[in-house]
């Protein structure tokens, strides 16, 4: 039997309705505290999903003394509240990105080994079944030697969304704009396919990032200078280390917003998924599977994405990514996605910045 595990919520923005829905579909789990600075939002918070409203994360984490706890506050706040849960033993798992600066991320995955505690990251895209078919299929060479990794997020958020009372477009919280926020999950599906190719340097190492250089640009197009700090427009060339190279396009200045797209290319092989829809399976060498794979993940998206709307999109996804974390607290596999796996895609990210900024290509640390 898994342990019940009893997990409390640290920020209750949009993000958090997605975990508490999740929480709520997996049997040995249970929403016991949210935390939220405004009680009225707290309170109607708990009345929907369940549990108990605390003002602070160190009042949550003191009285109802969760297994764990899932952190869903702005990008730039994810480590204060991870460093007070590791204080007192508790496990973590942290909104993408895990911190919006490696110096950040670095302390976090720090203190988790000190405390002796898990800490985990969220990318549901890893757990999304049609992605998984295809790092799988890049696991096994199908592709042969992998010539591109694309990734494509042409979106559109509307000047409400940066907002005078929003955290998102600021450099304090969210770090960056279209490719920290809203790429980063194509970001980080692209170096995780590339890592599970065989022709990569050290594959699969835990320690070595599969992409190798950037060259970017990175602009304001979509949106008032006055309005966002960050970039809503970002173009970006990689070089992997299996020597495959890939594009990856962020925007959030592309009205009305389009279905985001993934390409995974090589010599034997072409894998493209729009949105959820997996339009190209073709491989020099087929295999009985592959027309059940077709089959399987046809047809259009049943929503619409996160191309206009960040709450169309589904948390089927997050239930699978919390319930593997849960899974690893069992010992029942080993966990896919730990701090230092969720640090690939802000290293990555950094390395877009400093290009961009520089006007030349650059190695990702």
């Amino acid at each position: 039997m898994s342990t019940k595990y009893r997990i409390g919520i640290i920020g209750v923005g949009a993000i958090a309705e997605m975990h508490a829905r999740a929480i709520a579909d997996l049997p040995n789990a249970e929403l016991v505290a949210a935390t939220c600075r405004t009680e009225a939002k707290g309170r109607k918070f708990v009345e929907t999903f369940g549990g108990v409203w605390h003002p602070t994360y160190e009042q949550m984490l003191d009285a109802e003394k969760p297994d764990l706890v899932t952190i869903c506050t702005p990008s730039g706040a994810h480590l204060e509240p991870a460093l007070a849960a590791f204080e007192r033993g508790v496990h973590v798992l942290c909104e993408k990105p895990i911190e919006i600066t490696l110096d950040r991320v670095d302390k976090m995955i720090a203190a988790a080994a000190k405390a002796g505690v898990t800490l985990g990251g969220i990318f549901p895209q890893r757990f999304n079944p049609v992605v998984q078919t295809i790092q799988q299929a890049a696991a096994g060479g199908r592709f042969g030697r992998l010539a591109v990794i694309n990734s494509y997020v042409p979106w559109w958020r509307d000047d409400a969304y940066y907002g005078p009372t929003r955290w998102q477009g600021t450099l304090a919280l969210d770090g960056g704009g279209a490719l920290m926020n809203q790429s980063i999950h194509g970001v980080d599906a692209a170096q995780w396919i590339a890592a599970a190719d065989p022709g990569t340097s050290a594959p699969g190492a835990r320690d070595v990032n599969p992409v190798e250089e950037v060259f970017a640009y990175t602009a304001r197009l979509g949106h008032a200078e006055d309005l966002i700090e960050v970039e809503d427009t970002c173009v970006i060339a990689l070089r992997y280390r299996n020597g495959a190279l890939g594009q990856i396009l962020a925007a959030t200045s592309m009205f009305p917003g389009s279905l985001k797209r993934l390409q995974i290319a090589g010599r034997d092989g072409t894998a493209e998924l729009l949105e959820d829809e997996l339009v190209t399976w073709q491989f020099r060498n087929e295999i009985d599977d592959d027309a059940y794979t077709r089959a399987k993940f046809s047809g259009g998206t049943s929503h619409g994405g996160g191309a206009a709307d960040p709450m169309a999109i589904d948390y089927s996804n997050h239930t699978r990514n919390i319930e593997h974390f849960l899974d690893a607290l069992d010992g029942k596999t080993k966990l896919m996605l730990d701090g230092a796996e969720a640090r690939k895609a802000v290293a990555i990210i950094t390395a877009v910045y400093e290009s961009a900024k520089a006007g030349t290509p650059v190695l990702v640390g």
